[in-house]
């Protein structure tokens, strides 16, 4: 393995949007550098599986299902 290639890996504080604060190992900033998050997966649906509906913007749904109806979808 090549030396000198590697960005440094470190320890950073990662502050979440609820305010606790985890300590991660990550490429980004120096050492003892404080990330803060807008979005994170505790407060976020993608990673909690919250509510999400389908919104049919100008019938754009209600179209495909009426072109592919035929094929048992």
């Amino acid at each position: 393995m090549k030396k000198d290639i590697h960005p440094d890996y470190h320890f950073i504080e990662v502050k979440m949007t609820d305010g606790t604060v985890l300590n991660m190992r990550s490429t980004w900033g120096k050492e003892g550098d404080q990330m803060a998050l807008d979005i994170d997966p505790t407060a976020h649906p993608a990673w909690t599986g919250g509510n999400s509906r389908l919104l049919d913007a100008g019938g754009r749904v209600s179209k495909f299902k009426k072109k592919y109806e035929g094929l048992g979808f």
